[in-house]
């Protein structure tokens, strides 16, 4: 699919260029928005939501950026794009920011506006609990094998010969009365109950999976030389994601252009999976403000990955993240929000 750009300078500014040329020219900060390209991890969906809401919004305007977001993909390498400068800040996942740090990439995780991770297992609804998969093929992704297969494996004591490979086609599992399968909420869950079938699913982050969910990830380059970009930027993304969740009729406006096979029925589907996992909203959210992180779970994401000979035990982890700028943010979320569903 073609990326498409969404174009992000407020009209009322290009009104005002062209016709108050004077005043502008006295107050030289009103064209002073710094440009920021932001990729995001896949096509335009409710999951990126609060950073569509922050542009529509104009929140990213009122610190000064000129917010451009570019839509990631299957065919899209973000971490890449990103160290080449291509991209000031991608939606990125805190297992791979790890291994990138190990293999000396100079990218650093700045907040994390997912808690929890939305991967889980969808099983029919002859199963309890990932601790009743005993004689189940499990389909399994190609990345499913480096980051929560291991961690689903060792947990539960399960099987090698049980992964069978995920290709993303959803008919395997609705044949296959002993197959579970990789899967989000707002996605494979969503087409099967389309499909007709009553499956189960059962949130990783919810048996203690410990990744963070998604992570804004920027190069060390951009701390140094512009920490108050960085830091304007993850403001106004974490209150675009506290405003999302309260209403998301700005945001999925804007996702809609950015990516028209989107409907409102699978925007409204995934709206309501992150406020029913809790996804932004819970674990340490719910007390210190959406998109905190935590030294005890970078550590635990750190430790996990050594145990399954995903990273190196001498990888220098505390370079990979920094809270500096969602210390003292506090962007709580709103009260019926705030309850966390799980306890990292």
């Amino acid at each position: 699919m073609k990326t498409r750009f969404v174009l992000t300078r407020p009209l009322r500014s290009l009104l005002a260029a062209a016709v108050l040329p004077g005043l502008l020219a006295a107050s030289p900060a009103a064209l002073a928005n710094e440009p920021v390209v932001l990729l995001t991890s896949w096509y335009a969906q409710a999951e990126q939501g609060g950073f569509y809401q922050a542009l529509a919004d104009g929140l990213y305007a009122r610190e000064g950026l000129d917010v451009t977001i570019r839509m990631g993909g299957p065919q899209v390498n973000g971490m890449q794009l990103l160290v080449s400068k291509q991209a000031d800040f991608i939606v990125n996942y805190d297992l791979q920011i790890l291994k990138s740090v190990e293999q000396g990439l100079p990218v650093v995780a700045v907040a994390a506006p997912f808690q929890g991770d939305p991967q889980g297992l969808m099983t029919h609804a002859d199963v309890s609990g990932l601790d009743a998969l005993a004689g189940k093929s499990v389909l399994v992704s190609t990345s499913g094998q480096q980051t929560w297969w291991p961690w689903l494996k060792g947990k539960y004591q399960l099987q090698d010969n049980q992964a069978r490979p995920y290709t993303f086609n959803l008919q395997p599992f609705l044949a296959g009365a002993d197959t579970t399968q990789q899967a989000y909420a707002s996605s494979e869950l969503y087409q099967a109950i389309k499909a007709g079938k009553q499956p189960h699913f059962f949130l990783f982050a919810d048996a203690g999976y410990p990744p963070y969910g998604s992570t804004i990830a920027t190069r060390q380059d951009l701390i140094a030389q512009h920490p108050e970009r960085v830091a304007g930027f993850v403001r106004a993304s974490l209150e675009g994601w506290k405003r999302y969740l309260e209403d998301p009729t700005a945001g999925n406006a804007l996702i809609k252009r950015d990516n028209p096979n989107m409907s409102d029925e699978l925007l409204a589907w995934g709206v309501s999976t992150l406020k029913q996992y809790r996804l932004v909203s819970g674990g340490d959210a719910a007390t210190q403000g959406i998109g905190t992180m935590t030294d005890a779970r970078w550590q635990a994401t750190r430790d996990f990955m050594v145990a399954a000979g995903l990273l190196g035990a001498a990888a220098p982890w505390q370079q990979a993240y920094t809270t500096r700028f969602v210390q003292g943010l506090r962007v709580l979320p709103a009260a019926e929000q705030a309850a966390s569903r799980w306890i990292p």
